[in-house]
């Protein structure tokens, strides 16, 4: 079958094949018109269209199953990528794809965006300076300075859908608001409902546009809320009442809320609709998502902290800088190709520290691939232990060798 024919003849939908018993996690399938995603899934993060330092072709080597990518960092490129028929022809991908709407790039560059001076207490945590801010909240959306080319912007829900729609991901993201720690709870409510009055205007636009490339492009409503149950659950009411193909679950909370505003979300969202849970990818996390209900995941940091050094293990993390004439593999019985290829720690090591750009850059390529596997192939066994109904005692046993070895 072409993919032409296979666009043409699938649109977005999601079945569940098995339930975590008294839980809300579930395995599924999400099917879009570039091919089928098996939940739980780790989305690899593409920010412009390619994983850093990764071929396509090697993204295919380690199981991913779809890229990321972002509606803010795409945006200039957008009618060019329309006009080779969307991302994943342009990327060379040619899998399912997603797009951010940019609204968290967008905020970062200072509004509404705290500065975590600790993750323990929450009054330790601040807003940046008004003065130092590049972007400004408004009604319609965000005004802000692009901090390359000093230029003056402005994204809303409409410019993001519109630009989402000409990069055309299987699934995009409703614009929103996303708030910091150090906002209060007035604040939230304001910023909640700026959201959910920019969710409608992102289904209004996307629904005019979602069929330009001729293939079906799905909408996802993010939900906001910060840390309080009252917002998290009213919210996932009124989403979960709109017209959208599935959720984002984003916001701000501490680490240690996760389970339960997963909990406080899931049990107000559409059973039968996919959940896609924001920028997490640590394997307690992952779990923890998948046991409350998240179909998928995606984050930077598996790739990011590669290249920094940091080798993920089941035993915890490896300083690779460390591990000088070491002959260990990465993690022994590892099926990504670097460990399968023989490389050593101290291999490795001396790529990292060699003097020789190409050896660096074949380090981030090696140490991303065994990374990036080590997270798809934990969302694999969580998926394969759903559906032989054993998930709670995975979950257990994976924690309990991982922090064994490894303490946070």
């Amino acid at each position: 079958m072409s993919k032409t024919e296979y666009k043409n003849g699938n649109k977005f939908s999601f079945e569940i094949v098995e339930r975590i018993p008294g839980e809300l996690g579930r395995a599924g399938v999400i099917h879009t018109p570039h091919g089928d995603i098996k939940t739980p899934a780790f989305m690899c993060v593409g920010t412009h269209g390619h994983i850093k330092f990764m071929s396509m072709d090697e993204l295919r080597s380690i199981n991913a199953q779809a890229m990321l990518s972002n509606g803010y960092h795409l945006r200039n490129k957008s009618y060019e990528i329309a006009a080779e028929g969307g991302l994943a022809e342009w990327s060379d991908w040619n899998g399912p794809t997603l797009t951010d709407s940019g609204g968290f790039q967008v905020m970062s560059l200072g509004s509404g965006m705290g500065k975590v001076v600790s993750m323990d207490r929450e009054n330790e945590v601040v807003n940046s300076d008004p003065k130092e801010r590049l972007a400004t909240v408004t009604e319609t959306g965000i005004e802000f300075t692009d901090p390359f080319t000093g230029q003056e912007e402005f994204i809303g829900p409409k410019e993001s859908m519109e630009i989402q729609c000409r990069i055309g991901a299987d699934i995009h993201m409703a614009f929103d608001e996303l708030t910091s720690l150090a906002d209060d709870y007035d604040y939230n409510v304001e910023a909640l409902e700026r959201t959910e009055r920019w969710a409608q205007v992102s289904l209004d636009v996307h629904k005019e546009h979602c069929m330009d490339l001729g293939y079906y492009q799905a909408l996802y409503g993010v939900l906001q809320g910060g840390r309080w149950e009252d917002l998290r659950r009213s919210t996932a009411k009124k989403l979960g009442q709109m017209d959208f193909d599935g959720y984002g679950l984003g916001g701000a909370f501490l680490k240690s809320q996760l389970g339960e505003i997963l909990q406080w979300c899931d049990e107000e969202l559409p059973e039968n609709k996919p959940r896609h849970l924001l920028g997490l990818s640590r394997p307690d996390d992952i779990l923890i998502g998948i046991e409350k209900g998240a179909d998928t995941f995606d984050c930077v940091a598996p790739t990011r902290e590669a290249r920094h050094g940091r080798i993920y293990t089941r035993n915890g993390y490896v300083n690779i800088k460390k591990c000088k004439d070491s002959n260990e593999l990465l993690e022994e019985g590892c099926d990504c190709p670097t460990c399968q290829e023989g490389w050593t720690r101290g291999q490795l090591r001396d790529l990292l520290k060699s003097d020789n750009p190409e050896d660096r850059m074949k380090y981030f390529s090696l140490a991303s691939q065994h990374n990036l596997r080590y997270i798809i192939r934990l969302t694999e066994e969580a998926r394969q232990a759903i559906v032989e109904g054993r998930f709670a005692e995975y979950k257990k046993d994976f924690l309990d060798h991982y922090y064994k070895h490894h303490k946070h």
